[in-house]
């Protein structure tokens, strides 16, 4: 009778743990549960859209949800009086995530890192093309794969004040939003601006008076979030009432990991492509899915330095 096989079971058993496998044994995937959600936290702490915005749950690539665009009104009754009732405007809306990706090349010896060790040093690497990149597609409108930003809104309602940051200009963009009926809870700005908010004061009954406040990084009581950009431009502000703003984050963060390929998007110091073959290089590729939508474009307006364009 032939001798059986005897199976190692633990051996089976085991499971992917990424502190005992290394990087060129696992070159695609998903990124291991403690990383992504680091990574995640990471984006979600350094995005300005994911600070001011609300978060909404998403399963999928769509998510339809409903929001209350007029709510039911009150009423004043008298004794024995039937009380009124009134109907809410309800508004379904879509959101769809979109894909984003980053790649990252890093030397070859990588290959050798356990997989833990290796997402522990990119970690802020991916978080941050991540996030800049976000929040330069839905604020600025730049390389947007979204059909909405904020950039967008403001141009569409024509919310926007011009000539630059002055005491009456900051209250004039808070105007703009007051005439839609919305309240402004914060202001997006950038660290250039420092300067010019400190200026933008106003002499009253003999003293002057300031609506930025330095410690707290606060315009007229509201917070406000440095981004950093360049395609931001000096003496630019956005404010707004971000609870208008939605984002959302369906899946994981998925990666793969290259030795051959030749980068098209990212050079060399003299120009030429990376070729990662002839580099004795690797290239990180992740990618992770998001959404965004704006539920009201009235809800935000703009300041900007420049004069009114000509009628």
């Amino acid at each position: 009778m032939p001798k059986l096989l005897k199976l190692d079971i633990q051996f089976f058993a085991q499971t992917f743990s990424p502190d005992n496998v290394m990087v060129h044994e696992a070159k695609d995937g998903t990124i291991p549960d403690k990383y992504n959600t680091m990574i995640l936290n990471d984006v979600m702490e350094n995005s300005k859209i994911m600070q001011l915005g609300v978060y909404e749950e998403m399963t999928d690539k769509e998510k339809t949800f409903e929001y209350f665009a007029e709510g039911p009104g009150a009423y004043w009754v008298g004794e024995t009086e039937k009380i009124q009732t009134s109907k809410p405007t309800l508004l379904q809306v879509k959101m769809t995530a979109k894909k984003l990706g980053v790649i990252l090349p890093v030397s070859r010896e990588y290959l050798q890192y356990r997989v833990s060790n290796f997402f522990e040093i990119m970690r802020p690497k991916i978080a941050e093309a991540f996030y800049k990149k976000f929040d330069e597609a839905g604020i600025l409108n730049v390389a947007n794969p979204f059909t909405q930003s904020i950039e967008q809104s403001v141009t569409a309602t024509d919310n926007i004040v011009y000539d630059g940051i002055t005491y009456d200009n900051i209250l004039a963009v808070e105007d703009e939003l007051f005439e839609n009926d919305v309240e402004p809870n914060a202001w997006i700005s950038k660290v250039q601006n420092h300067t010019a908010l400190r200026n933008a004061q106003k002499a009253e009954n003999g003293t002057l008076q300031s609506l930025y406040d330095r410690s707290n990084n606060t315009i007229d009581g509201l917070p406000a979030v440095d981004l950093k950009s360049a395609n931001l431009s000096k003496g630019t502000l956005y404010a707004g009432d971000f609870d208008q703003l939605r984002y959302g984050i369906p899946f994981n963060i998925d990666y793969a990991i290259s030795e051959e390929a030749q980068l098209s998007t990212i050079t060399n110091a003299d120009g030429s492509p990376i070729n990662l073959f002839e580099q004795e290089m690797v290239a990180l590729r992740a990618t992770m899915d998001v959404g965004l939508m704006i539920i009201k474009d009235e809800a935000f307006a703009k300041l900007v330095p420049g004069p009114a364009p000509a009628a």
